[in-house]
């Protein structure tokens, strides 16, 4: 292996306008090969991000021997089947949230991945920036005392008909889509496992077939009681929040998903007193999660989180499933 992490892009989704350049932004990676659905489109993001190689398809990527590892932004529904080929080709594998459609699908992808001895890392970003670095430690610390309440926003306007989060056959909805932060964030800082949960959706016909959520709220009910509530959805404002509420404060961060440069605070409230902002430096997320990534491959240490946690994210993001499509009870 070459002293850089030899990337390849797998797709030319409108997220690698802004994750392409961070991951030619990191100090232990370039990006040297792309592909997408059409040869134009690629060498389209080639000509503007410095990429020296566009392949005819996905599957000469992965036979290029001068990549060592894929980045896949695909459509939800695609993401299994081109881990998995990319695990048959010897590539590692850092592939945009959520990782698969179902628990079945996640445990699929760590056993090839178990079989190979290679990596792969469901991407949320947001897990790497300082933001939460801090805010962990603040936690850890106990300054809000028992953890109680954890309140989640996560919406925004998808727009037009033709977006593929319209099809349920992309994997589209807002719960897989949007929905998997508000879970992913609600365990990681419980450090627990929900008990149970409930949901509420609102659905439109998909463009293909079947119904698919435009909205949905949730809670989540962890052992010790504490609770998580979250609401998340692709026809509404731009919101994008976390609250945390104990015993004895609350903690809050304003756009904990985004790819946040700038210098930003988290905001430490205790009644009758004034409020302490924890000045936090911004950071490219991106940037700091490819790197940990590289470290990883090339030095042989461990992840951050594995694919356990991409499984249990999962199994949650079924059960608020199965729970929204059931009959409501009246009241």
């Amino acid at each position: 292996m070459s002293e850089k992490l030899r990337w390849g892009v797998l797709g030319g989704a409108r997220i690698v306008r802004k994750t392409i350049p961070a991951l030619q932004g990191t100090k232990n990676g370039e990006v040297v090969g792309i592909a997408s659905r059409t040869e134009e489109r690629a060498r389209e993001f080639a000509n503007k991000h410095g990429i020296s190689r566009v392949f005819e398809s996905y599957e000469a990527l992965l036979a290029s021997p001068d990549i060592d590892a894929v980045y896949i932004p695909l459509p939800n529904a695609l993401h299994l089947e081109w881990i998995l080929k990319s695990l048959d080709a010897g590539k590692h594998v850092l592939c945009e949230k959520p990782l698969a459609m179902s628990v079945t699908e996640c445990e699929e992808i760590a056993r090839k991945a178990d079989a190979t001895g290679l990596k792969v890392l469901e991407g949320f970003a947001y897990r790497f920036h300082p933001r939460f670095e801090k805010l962990q430690e603040l936690l850890e610390a106990r300054v809000v005392g028992k953890l109680t309440f954890v309140h989640v926003g996560h919406t925004f306007d998808a727009g037009g008909d033709d977006n593929i989060r319209w099809y349920t056959g992309l994997g589209g909805g807002a719960l897989f889509d949007t929905g998997c932060y508000c879970v992913n964030v609600s365990r990681m800082v419980t450090a627990q496992e929900p008990a149970r949960v409930a949901a509420f959706g609102n659905y439109r016909d998909a463009n293909d077939s079947g119904r698919i959520e435009l909205s949905i709220a949730g809670m989540l009910r962890f052992p010790g009681n504490a609770t998580a509530l979250f609401d998340t959805g692709l026809n509404l404002e731009r919101r994008n929040f976390l609250e945390i509420t104990g015993t004895e404060g609350r903690l809050y961060l304003d756009n904990p998903f985004g790819l946040l440069e700038e210098d930003s605070v988290l905001e430490e409230h205790h009644f009758g007193q004034d409020t302490t902002y924890h000045a936090v430096k911004g950071e490219n997320n991106f940037v700091r999660m490819g790197e940990h990534f590289a470290d990883s491959v090339m030095g042989g240490t461990p992840l951050r989180y594995g694919l356990r946690d991409a499984a249990n994210n999962a199994r949650v993001l079924e059960a608020l499933d199965r729970a929204a499509r059931k009959q409501e009870q009246s009241v």
